[in-house]
């Protein structure tokens, strides 16, 4: 198996929230080089070295690197391309971990946007959806096309969630629903939802590339900006960006991550119509049971579990009114 070697910079301070992160995505074999580990060699080898030159010591100060592997198949690049979003949102979040680079070992730019299109063929998906990169050809054979060219946002059918969030929504959209997808990524799950028969939806993600990726990938598919509305911000803190996605939703998505579930669970409902349902994904299975927890102490009834290749996706219904 051929491997995809990433690195994230960031500062001493930074290393384990960056863990975390990556832990979020069940990313959990790291190495970590920081500042203090080149000056303990330093220390430890002085007979080795006479003079250090200032411009590797400048390099180094502050600097701390964690490094980490993907499988270069199609789940790694589709795992790379959720971390690249997760990171943007993290480093506005958190300036004082800066800088916060990804970076891929001995990969030049044009095969980091290019080589991860190898993996990505046509995929049926659910009774009715089938997937189709832009690059390719595929006969539909009866079933809804969704053509999509997601650049390295995340979103192209390959990854576990994504797939358990179409599959859903293949059973849940029946035609003229109104349809919220936070953390849109390139759009996949609410464009589905259009093709499938929804009357409108409104996407949103932090990563301002999604909003361009989002809307090109609209147009692919014959869905112009009247029946789709796509946003930048963060759902969580942007009051503005709230009240302009509003409310009267028939489904609510959110195939994100377990903290941002987490949050979520006590702000969704107001959203949702009386019979609407919330559907999120993105969640490990080491953390599968305390969002569920949430959810439940959050006023859902937890009406659907489903799982694959490690990752939870939970279709909920409001349940009693809780205090």
């Amino acid at each position: 198996m051929k491997w995809l070697e990433l690195s994230i910079d960031t500062t001493p301070e930074g290393i384990e929230p960056v863990s975390g992160l990556l832990a979020a995505y069940g990313v959990e074999s790291l190495m970590i080089d920081e500042e203090g580990d080149f000056k303990r060699f330093l220390e430890n080898n002085r007979r080795y070295w006479d003079y250090v030159d200032e411009a590797l010591l400048r390099e180094k100060q502050g600097k701390c690197r964690v490094t980490f592997y993907l499988a270069e198949d199609a789940e790694g690049w589709d795992t790379l391309a959720k971390l690249r979003v997760a990171l943007s949102a993290f480093r506005q979040q958190n300036p004082a971990y800066a800088p916060l680079l990804l970076s891929m070992a001995n990969v030049a730019d044009e095969d980091w946007e290019n080589n991860w299109k190898q993996f990505y063929r046509p995929m049926k998906i659910g009774e009715r959806l089938l997937v189709v990169p832009e690059w390719e050809q595929a006969d539909a054979e009866g079933r809804v096309p969704l053509i999509l060219n997601p650049g390295l946002t995340f979103g192209t059918g390959s990854h576990a969630t994504t797939r358990l969030c179409l599959t859903a929504l293949d059973r849940l959209i029946h035609g003229g629903e109104k349809v919220l997808d936070l953390g849109c990524g390139s759009g996949i799950l609410s464009i589905a939802a259009l093709r499938l028969g929804a009357a409108q939806a409104f996407a949103c993600d932090v990563d301002p590339t999604c909003v361009t990726v989002a809307y090109e990938n609209a147009a692919l598919n014959g869905v112009d900006r009247t029946r789709y509305t796509v946003r930048a911000g963060d759902v969580t803190a942007d009051r503005a960006l709230a009240r302009e996605f509003g409310d009267g939703y028939d489904v609510v998505v959110a195939n994100i991550v377990a903290d941002v579930i987490l949050h979520l669970s006590t702000k969704v409902r107001p959203l949702l119509r009386p019979d609407g349902v919330f559907l999120c994904s993105g969640i490990i299975d080491t953390r599968a049971e305390e969002v569920r927890q949430a959810l439940l102490a959050a006023g859902w009834d937890v009406a659907e579990t489903d799982s694959a290749e490690g990752w939870y996706a939970y279709l909920c219904r409001p349940g009693a009114a809780t205090d």
